[in-house]
């Protein structure tokens, strides 16, 4: 028998593949819900990380780790990590910058309805005691750093299941829970028109978060944000919307 013959066949395998021990090889368990590099789930409810605020990220992951928001195959993946460990993974996807897929919303709503989406956004409800929603979410809706996120961007299902969770009280946030108090004075009909109108919303040219809060008055202390403080900061008087946002409301007829 030749040397050939008597060789071990493990001899001929092959050598094993390395993999590069990175954040974005540790986060795959993360990209097979919410896309690759974090660019959002195909069905409409895993959303968006890339690009959102890293102390936002870090909130969230905090909340599904401590019970504030339920989700169990969240809960699982993140209750054995550190929360220094999260906030790495929060940085990482903060830190990609991906563009934006085209607004896909295509719900029947009727014109009249958008425009008080458009209303609620854009100016807010004084009757109401409701600020706008660009006063914490930035002028361009995209979020404000470090703790804000954006609104546009973001699936019609999404949108419409976490303003149902926080009026169900299934998603929370530290105290004082901010949103939790403005989804309680804004009726479902009107909640609707909100995520639809969003959803709608080409994104600006700029994605990235504002660096700093929308000038304006500080929050009432009845809408303080726990995970948000430097909104109840008072700035000076509010800029004016950017065109996308402060185009003329959709009129009959119109989708």
């Amino acid at each position: 028998m030749t040397a050939s013959s008597l060789a071990s066949p493990w001899a001929t395998a092959q050598t094993p593949v390395r993999v590069i021990d990175s954040m974005a090889e540790r986060t795959r368990a993360c990209t097979a819900c919410h896309g690759d590099q974090g660019r959002a789930g195909p069905d409409g409810y895993y959303p968006r990380l890339a690009g959102k605020p890293a102390g936002y990220l870090h909130n969230q992951l905090r909340n599904f780790a401590q019970g504030r928001r339920h989700y169990e195959l969240m809960a699982r993946l993140v209750d054995p990590l550190s929360d220094a460990y999260l906030g790495e993974m929060a940085q990482y996807f903060a830190e990609l910058k991906l563009p934006y897929p085209s607004p896909t919303a295509n719900n029947t709503i009727a014109p009249e309805r958008l425009a008080k989406g458009q209303q609620l956004v854009t100016q807010g409800d004084a009757a109401r005691g409701l600020p706008a929603c660009t006063q914490c979410h930035g002028v361009r809706l995209t979020g404000v750093q470090p703790n804000v996120p954006g609104l546009l961007g973001l699936p019609l299902d999404y949108l419409n299941a976490q303003l149902g969770a926080w009026q169900t009280g299934q998603r929370r946030a530290h105290a004082h829970d901010c949103m939790a108090e403005v989804v309680k004075r804004i009726p479902a009909p009107d909640l609707i028109a909100v995520s639809s109108w969003l959803a709608r919303q080409p994104l600006p040219a700029d994605t990235r978060p504002a660096e700093r809060v929308p000038p304006g008055p500080a929050l009432p202390e009845d809408l303080r944000c726990g995970s948000a403080p430097e909104l109840s900061t008072p700035l000076a008087a509010p800029s004016a919307l950017p065109p996308q946002l402060a185009a003329k409301p959709a009129q009959k007829g119109q989708p």
